[in-house]
């Protein structure tokens, strides 16, 4: 409002000069960049609340056909019942296998036996003192308590207020198993990747209360938007994970792997997003990253994301940054050199851990002019191999810098 009544004044006027609504051509130049930012913005607004309405809408519709899906399922198994049967523990909880469900073994196995995941005795004893009467109504109020402690298991994190999810020998061995195989598919190539997220989804039901697990479903998420060429997919993948950590969040803020992983899903998921909204998730991705440091200081992919942070920040376009100075009192402020700082630290805490970081070093280099230093680390780049998709970019990047 400054800059426009300021603008309203004529350029040789003095301090009792009178407004005039004539402009010169650059102040009205500014005065309708202005408007016309204000203009996209309302549209934009005006198409994310559309979304949200829909998205409501097809959330309702997901909830009741679950319960309902639940209801049947439980039901079911209720009647039979009056056959009492001992459940084989090959079947249950205590099962070798780490793609186990709690109930059958398919995957994505979601009825009302899941509950078995957390606590196979439990489950036993309901069982054998259970009535046998089939009337209807007992079998809707015992449909209604399973859908309602299902869904409780499989979408919220126990409170401390109510029993603590304590895993026994074999459902801890279990554990341990999945984990381990989880970071090995994580390592691997594209098939090994996607595996690896279907591995963590079958087993959601039986460890979404463990802190280790949660994180690295949130991580597999990370991996299938990269995999994902689909703008949507993308973000459906960086929408899922992120809720997971959201409520893990909640209950484990001192784990550095949440925060760090929250804060790529931050950045995944701004990429299609308004150049407002790509600042903002900016400041939630440098929150958590920080936070991330502070736990585990001697990470050298911390280090690595935050220097992506700064170099990015200090290479801001002009658009980008009277955007950020229109919308934030502090805007984010960083230097070429801060980003050299952490790639350097990262080099320090585990060299040679990726090409990009050794091309982005020469990058920061070139650009603080000091050529020969980044023809060295262009060098030092080419010795490594490009094992991930971002290498392979950086490795163009690199062919590019040398031309």
């Amino acid at each position: 409002a400054q800059a426009v009544s300021g603008a309203l004044l004529p350029a040789e006027a003095g301090d009792g000069a009178v407004s005039s609504l004539l402009l010169r051509q650059d102040e009205q130049l500014e005065v309708l960049e202005r408007l016309d930012f204000v203009v996209r913005n309302v549209v934009e607004l005006r198409k994310e609340v559309e979304e949200l309405r829909n998205s409501l809408q097809h959330l309702a519709v997901e909830i009741v056909g679950e319960v309902r899906t639940h209801l049947e399922e439980t039901q079911r198994m209720t009647r039979r019942k009056k056959f009492p049967f001992c459940r084989d523990r090959s079947d249950s909880t205590g099962s070798s296998s780490i793609y186990f469900t709690a109930s059958s073994g398919n995957a994505n196995t979601d009825d009302g036996e899941s509950e078995g995941g957390y606590s196979t005795a439990n489950a036993e004893s309901d069982y054998d003192r259970e009535s046998e009467r089939e009337s209807e109504e007992g079998e809707d109020d015992v449909s209604c308590d399973t859908v309602k402690t299902v869904r409780r298991d499989s979408l919220d994190l126990v409170t401390e207020d109510e029993s603590p999810l304590l895993l026994d020998s074999s459902l801890e061995e279990g554990l341990g198993q999945l984990l381990e195989q989880a970071d090995r598919l994580h390592s691997g190539d594209e098939q090994d990747k996607r595996e690896g997220f279907q591995l963590l989804l079958n087993n959601k039901l039986a460890y979404a209360g463990q802190q280790e697990f949660l994180w690295r479903l949130a991580r597999a998420h990370s991996d299938m938007w990269e995999l994902t060429e689909d703008a949507d997919e993308r973000r459906s993948y960086a929408t899922g994970g992120k809720e997971e950590l959201e409520l893990a969040l909640q209950k484990w803020d001192q784990s550095a792997e949440c925060h760090q992983w929250f804060a790529i899903l931050c950045g995944q998921m701004s990429e299609y997003e308004s150049i407002p909204k790509r600042i903002q998730a900016g400041y939630i991705f440098k929150e958590h990253i920080d936070k991330a440091i502070a736990l585990k200081p001697q990470d050298p992919q911390l280090y690595y994301l935050l220097g992506r942070w700064c170099y990015q920040v200090a290479h801001l376009g002009w658009l980008e940054k009277r955007t950020v100075s229109a919308l934030f009192e502090v805007p984010p402020t960083a230097t070429v050199q801060d980003a050299l700082q952490n790639f350097l630290r990262v080099e320090e805490l585990s060299p040679g851990f990726s090409k990009a970081g050794r091309v982005y070093i020469a990058k920061c280099y070139r650009d603080l002019g000091d050529s020969s230093a980044a023809a060295l680390w262009m060098d030092l780049a080419s010795e490594l191999p490009g094992n991930t998709k971002e290498d392979a970019e950086s490795e163009r990047e690199l062919e590019e810098m040398r031309s």
